[in-house]
This record gives C-alpha cells, structure tokens and sequence, in this order.
C-alpha cells in the first residue's frame, strides 16, 4: 500500500467515534434520568359531578402549592345546586397551581389544579396519547451537559418523593362549614376565617359564629365593617332600651349580601326552569282510607321491630311509614298510563332542528328536601319495580344522607318527574315549579282534619257529619307539551290510588 493510502486509513480511523467501554453507562444513565419523564405537570379537569351542572363553587381548598398528595386524596370541596362533594386526587404527585380561589366559580370540564406527577405515572399516561416516542427514541443523542444535570434532577426527585403526605387542612382563607352557615357569617358581618370551629372535622357551626359575635361585644371590639351610626351610640331613655329611635332620626340600614353556595346554584337552576312555560292543577285527594291504612301497617312495623329486638334478628330498616311512599308509588302507576309526563324536551343547541320528546322507561322521582345545605332533590330510582316498603326504605336512606351531607352525586341525577312536600313544614298549598329535563312536578301540603257529610245517607234530611283528612295537591306541567286534560286524567289516578290504597295494592308490580 503506498503512503498516502496508509495516511488517508489513518485519518479515516481517527474520524471514526471510538467510545470508551464506561461511557455506555453514562449514556443509559442520562436517558433514564432524563428530567423530561421524570416530572410532567398533570392538569386535573373538573368532571361533571350532576347532570346539567355547568359550574360549581370552590368551598374550600384541602391542599395548597407545593402540597404531596396520594391518589384518592381529597383536593378541595365544591357546592353544586344539589350538594357539596369533595374532589380527589387521581394521581400522587406534588400540586403545582390552584386554578381557582376560595369562593370562586370553576367551570365543569376545565382544569382546576395542577399536579406535578412522578415518573413512572407519567410514562404510562404518555404512552397512550404519545404516538411519537419511536421517533424520539431515535432522535440523535443529546449534549454530554445534559447528563451531568441528570444527577441534581434525581436529587429534586427523590425529594419530592419524600415530602410528607397532606392534611385536611383550611387554606387560602378558607374555612369548613356550610354554605348555609357561610351565608350567615355573611349577615353577621363575620370573618369566617377567624372563627374556631367546634363541629366535626373543625367545622365552623351556628352557634361558633353566634358565640363569635358575642365575645366580640363583649370584648369591647367594634363591629366589623365600619363605625358604628350617630343613632346607635346616642344614650336612650326609652324603657326598651336603644333599639326604640324616633323614626325621623332612624335612617334605612342596607347590607349587600353576595349570593353563593346552594343559593347561587338555585339561582341559576330556577332562571332556567322558569323560561319553560307552566301551567297549574290543583285539586283535594281524601286521605281517610289511607290514614286508616297507614296506622295498621305501622301497628304492624312496630310489632316486628319488637320481635327482632327480642330474638336478637336484624331490625327492619323501616319501622314507621309517612304518606310519601304511597304518593310516590300512586305517581308511578300515572305514569304508566300517561308517559308523556315521564318524558323530557330535547331542543337541539343551534336551535336548527326540531324539538324531540325523549320518553323514559324507568320512573326516576324525585324528592325535593330541606336540608341544613339548603333545598336538594335527591332521587329514587325504578319506582315502577319497588313495592311502597322498597321506596320507603330508600327514602329514609337519601333522608339521613341528606341531613349530613353526604349524598353522592349519583343520587341526585337520572331524575324524570319530582314530588315536593311541603306539608312537613306547614304549607297547605303549593305552586311548584318544575325541574329542569322534567315535565311535570307534583307539590303535597299538609293533611288537614276536616268535617264533612257521609256518603252513605238515604236522604238528605238524615245527613251524617263525620271526619275527614284531606290535603291539597297541585301539578305543574310543560305546556309546551302537556296540556290541560292529560295533567288531569293523570291527576285523577293518583287521586284514585291515594283515596282507594286497596286498588293500589292489586296493582303493585
């Protein structure tokens, strides 16, 4: 070979990448500790937690910036128009970015907390959206300075592994407690965030913000919000002490109250409902037979709970039944005869086609509640297939978790028509107003006692006066779609069922 042959080999030798035997490792090791797979910030999206709910209320944050929390730990608490729920976390992971504050509006489907999650999460999430690793895997290798930041990236890492786990804890001036307790704090002109709760979990009570008020008079501190008026620091000399001022020195006293929580929600909920065009039918239903029939069957529950007390059996879930479980399964078999009343109206969003009716196969009711978190319909599902003692017991299940607010999203969506009672609270007549993707909405006043002539005189000259219960009941219907006689017709079967229980009983399915 000739000189320059030899020297053209040599130089072709040189060119060649000759890597030592130790630098493999350093090239596996900067690949796995590549900073990119190991954190990736994970927005977490606000799912629909109601059917129809858009936005909810930001109650209270769990966590804050730089928090560590686990899956299925509890971020923050949010209000609905139908309850409050506490969102979890889906993945571990260190929390970045809080999207919302205390007390604001997030948006169902957006993101409303970022998470900061580990590696080995991070590659199995990405490698179902990531159609493009092969490619990078390929790519050309990157700088040797990379791999000397890989080391001080795993040190943050394994930091961020150890950090202590989170602690229900009230952040950003948040405090836990009601929204009705909330709106309170808002009449009394009261920092909620000052007030030491004495509730469970630390939940901020009635009587912590009533007793808040009090020491703060008593302590000498001026009232929140301002001065106090020339009137109310003027000694008086009425014998009922300063609250009695001349009316030419009283000046007209006003308080801006934002609304918020269960309110704002019902707020929101009712504008929509009220755009729906109603109609109202009202009539009495004879509650004599039933009342009868309702003190022999809890003669009856009673004398079986005694038995599995004695016996040491399990007790029966329902010991004393009210009349809303006759009413509800007298409302199911109207809607076997008239299911356009289970039915809902789907307009199309661009307004473009026509309207459709959607009828539903199972009877869905609704029950609307009075709760201590303010008015919630949760709802019994499959009325058409319980007997009166099935929906009685579901009954008093929603009813427990309702006082403590407790239910869970699924009980309050999947709704096809509502019963309101008001007659618990004292009314006697009811206007309702029907619930959104419904029809129709049934109200119950109280049952009244009331004298009124037998029916089983000869003449009328030998007319007896016996007594009576009865209770006035109204419907409210979807004009668009329902009118007039058919709310009647369907009025008459619950009539019929309620005022007769035996042919209820027959027809029982």
């Amino acid at each position: 070979m000739s000189t320059t042959g030899t020297a053209a080999a040599a130089a072709i030798k040189l060119r060649r990448p000759t890597a030592a035997p130790s630098s493999r490792p350093l090239v596996q090791s900067r690949q796995f500790h590549a900073s990119g797979r190991m954190q990736v910030v994970k927005p977490v999206v606000l799912a629909d937690i109601g059917e129809g709910i858009v936005e909810c209320e930001i109650i209270q944050w769990f966590v804050q910036p730089g928090a560590r929390v686990e899956e299925f730990s509890p971020l923050c608490e949010v209000q609905s128009d139908k309850a409050s729920v506490e969102i979890t976390s889906r993945f571990s992971g260190v929390v970045k970015k809080l999207h919302y504050e205390a007390g604001e509006m997030a948006k169902v489907g957006k993101a409303f907390v970022d998470i900061d999650i580990p590696d080995e999460v991070a590659a199995s999430s990405a490698s179902e959206e990531a159609p493009a690793a092969p490619a990078a895997a390929a790519a050309p290798e990157a700088p040797a300075a990379e791999a000397a930041e890989a080391p001080a990236t795993a040190e943050i890492h394994q930091e961020t592994l150890n950090a202590p786990a989170p602690v229900k804890q009230k952040f950003s001036g948040s405090s836990l407690a009601t929204p009705a307790v909330r709106h309170l704090s808002k009449e009394l002109n009261v920092d909620i965030s000052q007030v030491n709760g004495t509730g469970k979990d630390g939940r901020v009570t009635k009587e912590d913000l009533h007793r808040y008020v009090a020491e703060q008079k008593n302590g000498g501190a001026a009232p929140q919000g301002g001065a106090s008026s020339p009137a109310a620091s003027r000694p008086s000399n009425s014998p009922f002490g300063a609250a009695t001022i001349d009316a030419e020195d009283a000046a007209q006293q006003e308080s801006t109250v934002p609304i918020g929580g269960t309110q704002l929600q019902m707020f929101k909920a009712m504008t929509r409902s009220l755009a729906i065009p109603h109609f109202l039918y009202a009539d009495e239903i004879d509650f004599t037979q039933l009342y009868s029939l309702r003190q022999r069957v809890n003669a009856s529950l009673a004398r079986a709970a005694k038995v599995a007390v004695s016996t040491g059996a399990e007790a029966p879930v329902v010991t004393k039944l009210s009349y809303m479980p006759f009413i509800i399964k007298a409302m199911s078999m109207a809607l076997h005869q008239y299911p356009i009343l289970n039915a809902r109206v789907d307009i199309p969003a661009d307004n473009a086609g026509k309207p459709n009716l959607v009828y539903r196969s199972q009877h869905n009711i609704g029950v609307a509640m009075d709760t201590p978190n303010g008015l919630i319909v949760p709802v019994i599902r499959n009325v058409n297939a319980r007997s009166v003692l099935s929906i009685a017991s579901e009954l008093v299940r929603l009813q427990g978790l309702a006082k403590i607010g407790k239910l869970v999203p699924a009980d309050l969506q999947g709704g096809t028509i509502t019963v309101s009672n008001i007659g618990n609270v004292g009314g006697t007549y009811l206007s309702p107003v029907i619930v959104e993707r419904e029809v129709a909405i049934m109200g119950i006043g109280k049952v009244r006692t009331v004298p009124a002539f037998a029916d089983d005189a000869d003449d009328s000259t030998s007319q007896r006066i016996i007594k009576r219960h009865v209770c006035h009941f109204s419907f409210s219907a979807d004009h668009r779609v329902v009118d007039g006689a058919t709310m009647a017709r369907a009025a008459e079967v619950v009539r019929e069922m309620v005022e007769q229980p035996d042919s209820m009983i027959v027809q029982l399915r």
